[in-house]
């Protein structure tokens, strides 16, 4: 019997195989001394899509995801992001480049003492020439997309959890970056803000063609938002899978993938 394969997410549809590159990993690998997290990572996320890199504990999808971001250097292979050598930029050009994307932490990183709109004006008054009247608009505009209008005056510490991740979103949008990199954003929400989180991104996806790098090990937002994601496993060090989650979710061989997407206990 041939397994059945659910339908895609709701009424996006995600980008062709022929969409060009947006970011480049080619042969990957990351040791901290005598350990290696994973070796020859390769993979292409495509402009547009929702990519999600995902694996157990412990499989370096975290580390991963630092290495995209510029925050640490991989012990081999090469990076490219939005066309241009990560790991080779320079000075200026590499200021240049990480302004080009966003970045939300798994915690929002926002500044505790700053309110919400402070925090989102933060980027637009130190890397742009706007008159204050413009940052202001900008920063009230971007809260306003991830529902946070009424609480442009709240501080971090007077907001739910969820809150926090949707103003870091927020602040991650101010400078209008193509690409977005989110670091488990449903991790530590409840079902039903994380749901409304999902629902957010696949707005910003569909709405303003932002390419999302997403790391998470939640499968419910896995199956709703990715259009495509690569598996990272502890055992192999390395990549393990790579294609839409449905489609391996039915199909796979790979015990681990296997697992994962059908929550099967590892025997004791």
């Amino acid at each position: 019997m041939v397994p059945e394969i659910p339908p895609a997410r709701g009424d996006r549809i995600g980008p062709g195989p022929d969409a060009p590159p947006i970011v480049q990993g080619r042969g990957l690998t990351m040791r901290f001394g005598t350990n290696t997290v994973f070796r020859d990572v390769t993979f292409d996320v495509r402009q547009g899509e929702v990519f999600v890199i995902l694996g157990g504990s412990g499989c370096g999808k975290s580390t991963l995801l630092k290495l995209l971001v510029g925050l640490r250097r991989p012990t081999e292979g090469a990076i490219t992001v939005l066309g241009e050598d990560l790991i080779g930029a320079r000075g200026a050009a590499r200021r240049r480049l990480l302004q080009r994307f966003g970045v939300m932490f798994q915690l929002g990183a926002l500044f505790g003492s700053m309110t919400l709109l402070e925090n989102v004006r933060l980027p637009l008054e130190s890397f742009t020439d706007l008159p204050r009247e413009a940052v202001l608009e900008i920063a009230r505009a971007k809260l306003g997309m991830v529902g946070l209008g009424d609480a442009t005056h709240k501080l971090p510490s007077e907001i739910s959890g969820g809150m926090v991740k949707r103003a870091a979103i927020a602040r991650a949008m101010a400078l209008d970056p193509p690409l977005l990199f989110l670091d488990e954003p449903s991790a530590g929400l409840d079902p039903i803000t994380s749901a409304g989180l999902d629902q957010l991104i696949l707005t910003l996806a569909r709405d303003l063609g932002v390419t999302f790098v997403i790391v998470t090990h939640e499968l419910d937002s896995i199956l709703t938002v990715a259009d495509r994601i690569i598996m990272l496993d502890k055992a192999a060090r390395g990549m393990i899978a790579e294609g839409d989650p449905r489609v391996l979710r039915a199909t796979s061989t790979e015990p681990t993938v296997r697992a994962f997407f059908n929550r099967i206990a590892e025997a004791a």
